[in-house]
């Protein structure tokens, strides 16, 4: 008879692998995918080495993990925003600023969650995750065509431009320290992206 695992080591597996990931979480907004070791997470975590894999297969599944999570967590607070309260152009201007801040608060984990170098697989996901972000934009740039506050366009193209002009403008950023320009940075991505998706000039 197979064995099974009892309700109470589930649950202790289950928080060793949530204290792992948010250890390796922690690790690579320190240092980056590319420094971010088996060993380096162990040690965080306070367990050895060979512990990890009793979790993860490798290294790259740990990754992806740490990436998921992150990400997703970007992407759903995103989508709260633009689904939220106010006209379309108030949303995606709301959208812009909450996810650009929230980047610039934490600069080591939003930088590689958008640029740093990382593993294959770790950047098949980015390319996922930058697909669902382009979805949420565009769904706020439709309603506002729909609505009249935004001119005719193909709201895809918009959404994809968005998403990069985002990612691009704030890549530099990220990889410096925090400076007294944060206010001015986010009044100007507003802008640009306002201007991106056709919206009148005040």
């Amino acid at each position: 008879m197979a064995y099974r695992k009892t309700p109470a080591e589930i649950r202790r597996l289950d928080t060793a692998r949530e204290r792992l990931v948010a250890r390796a979480t922690e690790v690579v907004a320190e240092v980056g995918w590319a420094q971010t070791s088996v060993t380096a997470v162990a040690d965080a975590a306070g367990i050895a080495a060979g512990s990890v894999y009793q979790h993860f297969p490798s290294k790259a599944a740990l990754a992806v993990e740490v990436f998921r999570r992150a990400a997703g967590r970007e992407v759903e607070v995103l989508g709260e925003v633009l689904h939220g309260p106010g006209d379309p152009l108030e949303r995606l201007a709301r959208g812009v600023r909450v996810f650009a801040r929230r980047a610039l608060d934490n600069r080591g984990l939003a930088y590689a969650l958008l640029a740093a170098p990382a593993e294959p697989a770790v950047g098949a996901e980015r390319l996922a995750f930058r697909r669902r972000y382009r979805a949420l934009f565009a769904e706020v740039v439709r309603e506002g065509v729909a609505t009249g506050r935004l001119p005719a366009q193909n709201d895809e193209i918009t959404a994809a431009a968005l998403t990069g002009a985002i990612g691009e403008v704030l890549v530099d950023p990220l990889g410096t320290p925090a400076d007294d320009g944060t206010d001015d940075l986010l009044a100007d991505l507003t802008a640009l992206a306002l201007r991106c998706a056709g919206a009148p000039t005040p």
